[in-house]
């Protein structure tokens, strides 16, 4: 029996036949290039992505924005860096074109000195024209909670929103993470509807959940996420399936992951699919190479 669940399947990962679009900053582990967002306008696809280095060597120290007339090879239009946020690490954003044209960048922003994250949005007119002057933070997290990770659609007249939120009343707990949800009139301010997706005891995901691409469908939304069963497979999640007849409340499809790396620690994390004009979808996401480093691969469907 054909279901949402196995049509979306058509659309996992398959990293034989992907591409890599960029690669790593440096080999090895704690190197990653990847945590991608796109969007296609007027015949071009435009990417926003992360680049990282280790630990003591900058962590996430830069979000990219670039584009491309064929989704293989970008051209990169402008750089932030996280000493422009007043970040000590970025990690995913989120690119987001307007019905009205306007642009924004969604940027996860870790505090200096703490483990919590906040989320800033820039706007602009165009993709080029991005600027860590013209910041607003949208939202803020609090003193219990860190929020990062956003992946926002805008349907209908609303904005949706599912962010990962982590606990920060006991920093060695803090990579735990679940998936909350948002909603929004403008993309701006937003108000908090509760969780969507939680962590599930004993299974391959009971540590974290992170939503990373939402899909629509007629009476049914389908998202891939992110899972980890343990605080030591932080950074090399694994992809998942969650169905709903409700943005806000999606429930884990199977009892193992839908889509993995081959090589070392499995990771394969944040994807996002892309539907183009053409009717056919671009995959990105973030893969583990076999030394450890993380690199961005894509694929058409």
């Amino acid at each position: 029996m054909k279901t949402r669940e196995s049509e979306f399947h058509a659309l996992l990962p398959r990293p034989e036949r992907s591409t890599v679009v960029v690669g790593p900053p440096g080999d090895g582990e704690g190197y990653w290039a990847g945590a991608p967002s796109a969007v296609e306008s007027d015949g071009r696809i435009y990417l926003a992505y992360r680049l990282r280095r280790p630990i003591g060597e900058g962590r996430g120290y830069a979000i990219v924005v670039a584009c491309s007339d064929d989704g293989r090879r970008f051209e990169t239009l402008v750089t932030i860096g996280k000493d422009e946020m007043d970040a000590e690490s970025l990690e995913r954003p989120a690119l987001v074109r307007t019905r009205e044209g306007r642009w924004r960048l969604y940027l996860s922003c870790a505090t200096a000195g703490t483990k919590h994250w906040r989320v800033e949005v820039l706007e602009a007119g165009d993709p080029a024209g991005f600027s860590a002057r013209d910041r607003r933070v949208v939202l803020p997290g609090d003193a219990r909670t860190g929020v990062k990770d956003p992946v926002i659609v805008e349907r209908d007249g609303l904005w949706h929103l599912w962010a990962s939120c982590h606990p920060l009343d006991e920093p060695d707990q803090a990579d735990q993470m679940v998936t909350e949800y948002a909603t929004s009139a403008d993309g701006l301010e937003w108000t908090w509807r509760g969780p969507a997706l939680g962590r599930r005891a004993g299974a391959w995901d009971s540590r974290g959940v992170r939503v990373s691409a939402v899909r629509f469908t007629s009476g049914t939304v389908v998202a891939a996420y992110d899972g980890r069963a343990s605080a030591l497979e932080n950074c090399e999640e694994r992809t998942g399936i969650a169905t709903g007849g409700d943005p806000g409340a999606l429930a884990a499809v199977g009892s193992a992951p839908w889509a993995e790396s081959p090589h070392r620690g499995g990771g394969l994390r944040y994807l996002d699919i892309l539907r183009t004009s053409d009717g056919r979808h671009r995959l990105f996401y973030e893969l583990t190479r076999p030394d450890g480093a993380h690199e961005l691969r894509a694929e058409l469907r």
